[in-house]
């Protein structure tokens, strides 16, 4: 009895704490009317008008426009209505505890692991991923870490049964870590004494995988067959590479291998080598904005105001958040944008930082970053300006035009604990 008893109350509580149920299919059509649309292109329409039916936008436009309203209209008069915000380069869905290893996933064994696909292991059910939603986050690239060659990254969206059901886009990019010339540990700073051995270790690797590529192929040699999509350009490589030494040889070195899809992640020096990502078309996915400086000599804001310095160099940037608790930290993603504003760029750049920019990098553009005719409805409704944390609230949210709970255990202790402060 006492068996059953504390059965019972188990599954209750893993009821009472489980992921709130994805939402169905749209069936009808919704008509979103009044609110400022924030395009995510540099456009922003007040008083506008949005239609959206079967996950797909129909009409977007003035409200003062004289066509039919379809389906249930939504009275946003004096909100806001934004594209879904995209987090790039993240591990959401890898970890969900870490201090239990059980729950981390995020990087395997070894230094070459181009093959390891990070999708896979995505928990769709994880309650730090749930959490993104209520600020408007709601897809991210999935990536891993570890090693020289991480893995392959996939983008899913946060509303989701299972990792089947959450891709968006599989095996986008493969990525490969950039070795760093000084090495910082506990705030000591030291010469890596090993570069040119790991620089050259990675060279390697690449004439090799390419010379496979180009022969017969046999015996089978997975790692290198996972690379196929990085050299014919079907694939991106994202390059993580945080010091100018080392963005300006991972751009030498991919055209070494005549790798034209590539993206510099980190880029906490690409300030510094801008002309040379300009000429090549690189874009930037930007190092986290709360950060602190690099270097001692560097501007006490340069990591606020790096965003400003490359848009002005006309390269393309979004905003990523990785570094300590970069999981429960991607949630703030749209203040970090909304930092850069105090810093120089405009409310409508700062907002391409995670909407249109971002969707470009990941090559997701056609259906995702902006509000447009044709394009997933993946959009939200928030009470004010969604870049600051003081009016981010949002009233309704839609992922590919299915209008999922902002519930979370969060805000379930949220009421809780209110209500306790009330009696």
């Amino acid at each position: 009895m006492k068996k059953t008893i504390t059965l019972l109350y188990t599954l209750c509580c893993l009821i009472s704490f489980a992921q709130q149920t994805p939402a169905p299919e749209q069936t009808k059509a919704i008509t979103i009317e009044g609110a400022t649309a924030h395009i995510g292109n540099g456009e922003v329409i007040e008083n506008a008008l949005i239609m959206f039916e079967g996950g797909k936008i129909t009409y977007i436009g003035s409200a003062l426009t004289k066509i039919a309203r379809k389906g249930e209209v939504i009275d946003a008069k004096g909100k806001h209505v934004y594209p879904g915000f995209i987090a790039p380069n993240t591990t959401l869905g890898l970890v969900e505890i870490d201090a239990v290893r059980a729950s981390d996933d995020d990087a395997e064994m070894g230094l070459w692991n181009p093959n390891v696909r990070s999708l896979i292991a995505y928990n769709a059910e994880s309650k730090v991923v749930e959490s993104m939603r209520p600020n408007g986050v709601l897809l991210g690239q999935i990536t891993p870490r570890g090693g020289f060659l991480s893995g392959t990254s996939s983008i899913v969206q946060f509303d989701a049964w299972n990792w089947e059901d959450a891709a968006v886009k599989v095996d986008d990019a493969v990525h490969l870590n950039w070795p760093r010339t000084f090495r910082r540990r506990r705030g000591n700073v030291s010469v890596n004494k090993d570069y040119d051995k790991q620089t050259e270790q990675i060279t390697t690797y690449f004439t090799n995988a390419k010379a496979y590529l180009g022969g017969a192929k046999t015996p089978t040699h997975l790692p290198f067959e996972s690379l196929s999509g990085v050299f014919n350009g079907s694939q991106k490589l994202f390059i993580h590479a945080d010091e100018e030494k080392g963005i300006i040889e991972a751009v030498n070195f991919a055209k070494t291998f005549n790798l034209k899809n590539i993206v510099i992640v980190g880029g906490a020096e690409a300030y510094k080598t801008t002309k040379l990502l300009k000429d090549n078309n690189i874009p930037v996915v930007l190092m986290r904005t709360h950060s602190l400086p690099g270097l001692d000599d560097s501007d006490y804001d340069l990591p606020y105001k790096m965003a400003k310095l490359l848009t002005d160099a006309g390269i393309t940037v979004a905003l990523e958040t990785s570094g300590d608790m970069e999981r429960m930290n991607t949630r703030n993603l749209p203040f970090y944008a909304g930092t850069t504003v105090a810093h120089g760029l405009t409310k409508t750049q700062a907002l391409q930082l995670i909407t249109l920019n971002a969707a470009k990098i990941l090559g997701i553009d056609a259906n995702y970053g902006s509000l447009e005719s044709g394009k997933s409805a993946t959009l939200f409704i928030s009470e004010g300006d969604a870049l600051d944390m003081r009016t981010n609230i949002i009233s309704e949210a839609f992922i590919d035009g299915r209008s999922i709970s902002l519930e979370t255990h969060q805000t379930t202790l949220w009421r809780r604990y209110s209500k306790k402060l009330e009696n």
